[in-house]
């Protein structure tokens, strides 16, 4: 187990693992060279995602499991909902216990996409709740379950403060490149478009349209293909990091506008892409 850092007080391999959600067995040996061919797929050439319905094509649904002890509730097909133009991630408390035989866990949500990504530009537009003890995220995630290192570049919204992005980035399984950021108004209050570009040379973050954060020269970065995860779960064992959770807690819900990629070599694919300001 790695130190803890200030983005993360643990490994994302033990905090998120998400990428076992639905990822094929892991194979004998982890790739080395970050540029070998991986599989190919439609939304490499770019795709804006509106939510008019659940593409099943290009998402999978995190459904049937958890990441172990930390996290307290399980992913659920029945906590992820697409209504109006939006994909909504609930956090679903556990029903009552019956009087016999074993309770049911809390749900909670994710998506991830079927395809990988090697660089470009992330985008989604979304609103969190504020509720202690719980993460809401958009991220990108690749590991040895993918037959690759960890790798991973992150934007985390801690909703105990949804005052605050949190950016990081996993290189070979390390944390690196970590930064807090205030966001106004908070996030629960309204929606804001988040971003991050991913470039051999660096990776700068964005909200609202505006640079909030870039990494330093020279820094060590993710190369490896990642695929784009969204998720909101909770915890009642990480509680320095992420605030207690109230045992009383209702329903709480994540909502994405849409959410978008474009690759290196494009710009403006839809108009409020921060690609189509001069760089």
């Amino acid at each position: 187990m790695n130190a803890p850092n200030p983005i993360h007080p643990l490994p994302l391999a033990v905090l998120i693992c998400a990428a076992l959600a639905g990822a094929p067995s892991a194979q004998e040996a982890i790739a080395t060279d970050p540029s070998a061919p991986f599989p190919e797929a439609p939304e490499q050439a770019g795709f804006r995602d509106d939510f008019d319905s659940l593409d099943k094509d290009r998402w999978y649904v995190s459904d049937g499991w958890t990441n172990g002890e930390h996290q307290d509730c399980h992913w659920s097909a029945g906590a992820v909902q697409v209504k109006d133009g939006k994909l909504t991630l609930f956090r679903i408390p556990a029903p009552p216990a019956p009087a016999s035989g074993k309770s049911l866990p809390p749900r909670c949500g994710e998506v991830q996409t079927k395809g990988f990504f090697r660089y470009g530009t992330f985008e989604a537009r979304i609103r969190t709740p504020k509720a202690s003890g719980m993460n809401a995220s958009v991220f990108t995630y690749a590991g040895p379950v993918h037959d690759y290192p960890h790798s991973e570049i992150d934007i985390e919204i801690l909703t105990r403060n949804p005052g605050e992005l949190a950016y990081n980035t996993f290189v070979d399984g390390k944390p690196m490149n970590g930064k807090t950021v205030p966001v106004a108004p908070p996030i629960d209050e309204a929606f804001h478009d988040v971003a991050f570009r991913w470039g051999p040379d660096g990776i700068t973050w964005y909200t609202d349209g505006e640079e909030t954060y870039r990494t330093a020269p020279g820094a060590t970065l993710p190369d490896f293909p990642q695929k784009l995860y969204m998720s909101l779960w909770s915890t009642t064992k990480l509680v320095d990091w992420m605030g207690p959770l109230r045992k009383d807690v209702g329903i709480e819900s994540y909502e994405i506008d849409w959410v978008a990629y474009t690759p290196l070599d494009k710009a403006c694919l839809f108009p409020e892409s921060v690609t189509c300001k001069a760089p």
